[in-house]
């Protein structure tokens, strides 16, 4: 009885969350998401020569092909970013920022670290949900005419950027002994279950933004660390991708799951 006490009270406080950010969230949301793509791109001008250097070396591809890899990069990613923003294009801006996440991990060798590969998949995840939304946007302009209950194509990308966005999660798993992990380790993956299945999603997906949150800001704070050390850059790099999935679970908490969720079918029954 406690716990389905505990339980309402904690829907009560998140659905008042949600009232009180209704016409701030998705947009709050969208920065979060597109901040790694901004980051980067932004650092591909700063350390033009860097990247450069490092894919004509790796891939000894010669020095137009290396400028072109990150002229590519800059431009995608910044003009990706802005037409986000801006609501223009966003299906074919998510589109190029899908391609340049691919080029990248083959170009930076991502496709054999099981690490980086499971966060550059989230941020697949991410992109998904904002596909997703863009969606809502186009059917929304033709309102009072009859359609399905739900778009088949929305709701499977609604899924699967859910159950991509959990990759995220597990990179953070500890595997060891001690008490505290061992609960961070249970209480996170009940959670990512949650968000992947579709039960409780909009508060499962909060608690995680909020958990999410803390880690970022405690482990990856790069302003600690003077520019000019290697984990700076390191550092940076994790906090922006963080950032990312945490503007794709905001984005589940304002879209909701989707149609292929159990809070869905839950209305049937």
């Amino acid at each position: 009885m406690a716990q389905n006490d505990l339980m309402s009270n904690a829907e009560d406080v998140a659905d008042r969350f949600l009232r009180v950010t209704k016409q701030y969230l998705p947009h709050i949301a969208r920065l979060c998401l597109i901040s790694t793509f901004l980051e980067d791109g932004i650092r591909m001008w700063f350390q033009w020569s860097e990247q450069k250097e490092y894919i004509e070396t790796t891939w000894g591809c010669g020095v137009f092909l290396a400028t072109l890899f990150v002229l590519i990069n800059l431009l995608g990613q910044l003009g990706g970013c802005i037409l986000i923003l801006s609501r223009n294009f966003v299906q074919y801006a998510c589109f190029g920022l899908f391609g340049l996440i691919a080029l990248q991990t083959v170009a930076y060798s991502i496709l054999w670290d099981p690490k980086f590969l499971m966060r550059n998949l989230a941020l697949g995840g991410g992109l998904l949900l904002l596909l997703a939304e863009s969606r809502s946007e186009g059917r929304s302009m033709f309102a009072g005419v009859p359609t399905m209950r739900e778009s088949s194509p929305k709701q499977y990308m609604q899924l699967g950027g859910r159950v991509l966005l959990v990759l995220m999660f597990m990179t953070l798993l500890h595997f060891d002994t001690s008490f505290l992990s061992i609960l961070q380790n249970l209480v996170g993956t009940a959670l990512i279950v949650l968000v992947a299945i579709g039960f409780k999603t909009k508060l499962a997906a909060l608690t995680l933004v909020i958990w999410l949150l803390a880690i970022n800001v405690y482990f990856n704070a790069f302003w600690t660390i003077p520019a000019y050390k290697p984990m700076h850059d390191f550092l940076k790099y994790d906090f922006f991708q963080t950032t990312s999935v945490i503007g794709g679970l905001l984005l589940v908490v304002a879209l909701g799951p989707g149609g292929v969720s159990m809070d869905e079918k839950k209305k049937d029954w």
